[in-house]
């Protein structure tokens, strides 16, 4: 049950959900003008009531500007459409590697009654969010390569695709190895509570349409064309442009909107783990960040591939932590609890690919491989 906060932040996201299309709608009023205004020539042509000259060269005119505004509006529609939306680099992992963690996910799905998310993800990142791959352009996975990370069980098909209904959980791989699984599971359940306000239809329209928006400024912006297609491109993006300047504000506030309901939900869940959940969270964070800029970044400038890092994490954060004379006195008794990353069937082998990934992310690793470093 969500209380008054949450029911207000539902509400203001479909507001403004309702708004971002209202956009959609107020461009496709814009388009169909000439195509209106042709129409009303040609009735008054039938019935007389614009005969002459001048009226017929007006039909010729306006029908002519009509046309092209027709086929360039078709044209918009059908970029905006069909353009990839950016997709976030992660490791997918399979259910058959992770039965655990999909239980753990989808146990707290039901809690907070609210759709379990489709699949879950791994990103070398201290943050888990939702990530919708459910535009059409997206499509079947692509086939893996050598080269492409991945958690073994994937098999072809199974990876987050077109086919999802639901949004994708991606999760922070220093979160998943450094924190026990009670603090994983308060910390992923305001996350989790955001498929509730996802599934919503105008909240889902009004996010492909954003997305779909952003894609096709990229796509305009795409070097190597003729003068010829530069120019088309060049009036798609900044019809694309101005589209999302007038929706921008309503988005923002749909997603403020969708995060308080999300949050408002989470409170019935776990909500005293969390706040104490927090202070992990910080320190997954500052160990993440001190290890890839004193330890991976100069292994990658030697040619040398971290295979291990988020067991780095929590080797430097176990041994500060014991270290320091001001840690709690149950840190001990903390790390005798089961750690979150033991509900992966193989974590050495998923921190190798998360390993991978952080490389080519942040340092651009070659798609080869090459010498381990542990």
């Amino acid at each position: 049950m969500t209380g008054i906060g949450g029911e207000a932040g539902a509400r203001a996201a479909r507001s403004r959900a309702l708004a971002v299309l209202r956009v959609r709608g107020r461009a496709l009023g814009v388009a169909l003008l000439p195509a209106a205004a042709e129409v009303i020539l040609l009735t008054g042509g039938a019935t007389g009531q614009f005969a002459g000259p001048g009226w017929d060269l007006a039909r010729w005119i306006v029908g002519g500007f009509a046309l092209v505004v027709l086929l360039a509006a078709a044209g918009v529609a059908l970029v905006v459409a069909r353009a990839r939306p950016a997709e976030t680099p992660t490791v997918p992992v399979p259910e058959r590697a992770a039965p655990d963690l999909y239980r753990l996910v989808r146990d707290l799905a039901e809690r907070l009654d609210v759709p379990a998310p489709s699949a879950i993800a791994l990103t070398p990142d201290c943050d888990s969010w939702l990530e919708d791959r459910t535009h059409p352009a997206h499509g079947p996975p692509p086939r893996e390569t050598a080269a492409t990370p991945t958690v073994p069980g994937l098999a072809p098909g199974d990876a987050p695709g077109g086919a999802a209904t639901a949004p994708v959980l991606v999760i922070g791989s220093p979160f998943l190895w450094w924190m026990r699984v009670a603090e994983l599971r308060a910390v992923l359940a305001p996350v989790v509570a955001g498929t509730g306000p996802s599934a919503q239809p105008d909240i889902a329209a009004a996010r492909r349409f954003v997305r779909g928006l952003d894609a096709a400024v990229a796509v305009s912006a795409t070097s190597g064309r003729c003068p010829l297609t530069r120019g088309v491109c060049g009036a798609l993006g900044w019809v694309a442009r101005v589209l999302l300047r007038a929706c921008r504000e309503h988005a923002v506030l749909m997603e403020r909107g969708v995060a308080a309901a999300a949050a408002e939900r989470a409170q019935s869940v776990d909500y005293g783990p969390r706040i104490v959940a927090q202070e992990q969270v910080g320190l997954a964070y500052a160990g993440w960040d001190r290890l890839l800029t004193r330890v991976a970044l100069p292994a990658w400038r030697m040619g040398r591939w971290p295979s291990r890092l988020d067991a780095g994490v929590v080797a430097a954060l176990t041994e500060l932590s014991r270290r320091d004379r001001l840690a709690a006195d149950g840190f001990t008794s903390r790390l005798g609890e089961r750690p979150a990353c033991d509900l992966l069937e193989e974590p050495g082998v998923a921190d190798e690919a998360v390993s991978l990934l952080a490389a080519r992310l942040f340092h651009g690793a070659p798609t080869g491989p090459g010498p381990q470093w542990s």
